[in-house]
C-alpha cells in the first residue's frame, strides 16, 4: 500500500501493471484514487475452487460443539452482538443463533484460493498415510518393502510415499508429482477492472493447467473482455523498439539496453526477413527486390531480335542480303557484257556469294547464346571475310597481272589464270579453316553468364575460350585486308577508262578503317553493346565494300548502258 501511495503521489497512471500471486487478488488495495493506476492490472493467482461440504459444516457449528473453544466463543458474540457472560451493553449468547442469517467473510465460503491449497494438502497427507499402512502378504504392495505400523510411522515414510499419490478432489482438481518431485501447476489467470467508485472486480480470464497436453495447457476464457493499462481494449506492446523490419538489420547500442536497438538499411545486393535479424547476400544468380526482403533472380541481358537494336541490326543484315541478291541477279543478266567480263565475272560472283554470308554471319550474333551459336558465329564470321577478302586479293592481283600482260614479251597472265585464281581463294580460307578447327579443338567459345559488369542483372554473352584464337582469326583477316589494300594502292593509277583497283582501294579503307576502330570500341563495350559493335563492323564492312565494287558497275549497266562497251573500258571512247 505505500508503494501505491508513492505512485500516486507521483501521479503515474495509464501503465499496464502485472501482478504477483501474493497481491493480484487482493481487492482492498483497489480505492478510487488508484482506478486509473490498477486499471487493466493482469497477473496469475490460484485457481479458485469451492470445498465441498465445508459451508455446511460451518453453518451447523454451535459453541455446544466444542465448549471449551475460545475462539468459537469469540466470533460467535461477534457475528450475533451478544455476550456468553452477563453484560449491561449485550444481550445474553444462548448458544442456538443460525449462522445462516449471517452475512460475513466466515459465511460466504463460495470461492476459496489459498484454502484451495490447504485442502488438498491434507487429502495428499491422508493419501499417502494411506499408501504407507498398506500391507499384503507382510509387505506393501506400492513399494514392496516390509510392512509399517501406525506406531512406525514417520515424516520421512509419509514424504516417500507421498510421490506415488495421484487422486482427483471432489472438485475436481488433480493432485500428483512428477518425477522431478513437482506436483501440478495450476493458475487462474485475472484480470483488474475498476468500476466507477474505485472497487474492482477480479475477473478470472484463462487458466494455465500443467496437467493437459502441451498446446491445451494455457487457455484464454472465450467472449472475455480483457481491460488493459490506461483502460484500453488494445494488447499493449511491451518493447523498446518494434523488431527491425525486412530489408534492415538490427544494431546493438552499447549505451541503451539490449531491448532498445537501431536498425539500418541492409547494404546493397543483401536482404533480411522475419526470420533472420541479420542482413545476409543474395546468391550470385539472384538479387533483392527494392524492399530488400526477398531475393528474385536477376534479369538476364542479350541482344533479342525483340528489342529495337537487335531489330535494327537485323534489318540492315536482311537488307544487305537483298542487295546482295539483287546485285547477282544484275550481274547474272548482264554477264556477257564487257563490263562483267572485264571484271572477272567468276571472282564477282563468288565475291558476291561471299557477302551474302556475311551479312547472314552477322544474324547469329543475335539472340539468346547457347554452345553451337557461340562457336558458330566467330567461326562464320572468320570464314566468310576470309573468303570475301581472298576474293577481292584475287580480283586486285588480277587487275595488276592485266596491264603487266600489256608489256610486250609479257606472258605473266599465265602464271595467274582462272585455275590460279581459284586455288589462291581456296588457299587463303583453308589456313582460315585451319585455324578455326584449332581454335575449336583446343578451347572453343562458350556461353557464359557475366555477373561482374553489373550486380543487378546477368549478361548472357559468348566467351572466347581461347583468346588467342579470337584475335588470330581477326589477325589473319587483317592481313589479308592490309595486303590487299597495299596491291589495290599500286594498281590505282594504272591506265584505264574504268580502274577497279581505285574502287578496290577505297572500300579497302573504309574496311580497315571500321576494324581499326572496332578493337577499341569492343574491348570497351559493355553487355549486349559489345555483340552489336561486332554486328555493326560485319555490316559496315560489308556494305563498303558491296558499295564500293559493285554498285558503280551496277549503275553503268542500269542507267549508262552506252558506257557498257568494250571501246569504252579499252579507254578509245572519250567519256
Amino acid at each position: 500500500k505505500s508503494f501505491l501511495s508513492k505512485i500516486e503521489s507521483y501521479n503515474i497512471t495509464g501503465k499496464q501493471w502485472v501482478g504477483s500471486e501474493s497481491w493480484i487478488t487482493q481487492a482492498e488495495l483497489a480505492s478510487d484514487e488508484r482506478k486509473n493506476i490498477l486499471q487493466g492490472a493482469i497477473g496469475f493467482a490460484l485457481p479458485q475452487a469451492s470445498i465441498p461440504g465445508l459451508r455446511e459444516f460451518l453453518l451447523s457449528l454451535k459453541p455446544s460443539d466444542e465448549p471449551q473453544s475460545d475462539v468459537i466463543k469469540a466470533f460467535w458474540e461477534k457475528f450475533f452482538d451478544c455476550s456468553f457472560s452477563p453484560s449491561n451493553t449485550s444481550t445474553m449468547c444462548n448458544g442456538t443463533e443460525d449462522l445462516r442469517t449471517v452475512s460475513s467473510d466466515y459465511t460466504d465460503v463460495t470461492y476459496f484460493r489459498a484454502e484451495n491449497n490447504v485442502y488438498k494438502a491434507v487429502y495428499l497427507v491422508a493419501y499417502a498415510l494411506h499408501a504407507l499402512l498398506q500391507c499384503r502378504n507382510g509387505s506393501n504392495p506400492i513399494t514392496g518393502k516390509s510392512c509399517v505400523t501406525r506406531n512406525e510411522v514417520r515424516p520421512d515414510l509419509v514424504l516417500e510415499y507421498i510421490k506415488y499419490v495421484n487422486f482427483t478432489t471432489q472438485n475436481g482438481a488433480k493432485v500428483f508429482f512428477d518425477e522431478n518431485g513437482d506436483s501440478v501447476a495450476q493458475y487462474d489467470l485475472v484480470n483488474w477492472q475498476m468500476k466507477e467508485d474505485g472497487s474492482v472486480e477480479i475477473v478470472n480470464i484463462g487458466q494455465y493447467d500443467t496437467s493437459v497436453p502441451e498446446g491445451e495447457k494455457f487457455k484464454l476464457k472465450e467472449n472475455t473482455e480483457i481491460v488493459w493499462g490506461g483502460n484500453s481494449i488494445q494488447v499493449p506492446r511491451s518493447v523498446c523498439r518494434e523488431p527491425c523490419p525486412p530489408g534492415s538489420r538490427k544494431a546493438i547500442n552499447k549505451r541503451k539496453p539490449v531491448c532498445c536497438f537501431d536498425c539500418f538499411e541492409c547494404p546493397e545486393g543483401t536482404i533480411s526477413n522475419q526470420t533472420s535479424p541479420e542482413c545476409f547476400v543474395c546468391p550470385p544468380e539472384f538479387w533483392p527486390n527494392e524492399k530488400k526482403d526477398q531475393c528474385f533472380p536477376k534479369p538476364t541481358e542479350y541482344l533479342s531480335y525483340k528489342e529495337i537494336m537487335g531489330a535494327l541490326l537485323t534489318g540492315f543484315g536482311c537488307v544487305g542480303i537483298f542487295l546482295s541478291l539483287l546485285t547477282s541477279i544484275i550481274f547474272l543478266t548482264h554477264k556477257e557484257t564487257p563490263i562483267v567480263k572485264a571484271n572477272n565475272s567468276e571472282l564477282s560472283f563468288l565475291l558476291l556469294f561471299s557477302l551474302k554470308l556475311c551479312f547472314l554471319c552477322s544474324l547469329t550474333f543475335i539472340g539468346r547464346p547457347s554452345e553451337w551459336s557461340c562457336m558458330l558465329r566467330h567461326t562464320a564470321f572468320g570464314i566468310t571475310f576470309v573468303l570475301c577478302i581472298s576474293c577481292v586479293l584475287g580480283k586486285t592481283i588480277v587487275v595488276l597481272m592485266a596491264f603487266r600482260a600489256t608489256l610486250p614479251g609479257s606472258n605473266v597472265m599465265k602464271w595467274f589464270g582462272p585455275a590460279q585464281q581459284r586455288l589462291s581463294v581456296l588457299t587463303f580460307t583453308l589456313i582460315q579453316v585451319v585455324i578455326c578447327i584449332f581454335w575449336l579443338t583446343i578451347n572453343p567459345p562458350f556461353p557464359k553468364m557475366n555477373m561482374k559488369y553489373y550486380k543487378e542483372k546477368i549478361i548472357l554473352e559468348c566467351a572466347l575460350g581461347s583468346a588467342v584464337g579470337f584475335w588470330a582469326v581477326l589477325g589473319y583477316i587483317g592481313l589479308l585486308a592490309f595486303l590487299c589494300f597495299i596491291l589495290a594502292f599500286l594498281a590505282r593509277k594504272l591506265p584505264d577508262s574504268f580502274n577497279e583497283a581505285k574502287l578496290i582501294t577505297f572500300s579497302m579503307l573504309i574496311f580497315c578503317a571500321v576494324w581499326i576502330t572496332f578493337i577499341p570500341a569492343y574491348v570497351s563495350s559493355p553487355g549486349k553493346f559489345t555483340v552489336a559493335v561486332e554486328i555493326f563492323a560485319i555490316l559496315a564492312s560489308s556494305f563498303g565494300l558491296l558499295a564500293c565494287i559493285f554498285f558503280p558497275k551496277c549503275y553503268i549497266i542500269i542507267f549508262r548502258p552506252e558506257q557498257n562497251s568494250k571501246k569504252h573500258l579499252m579507254g578509245k571512247i572519250p567519256p
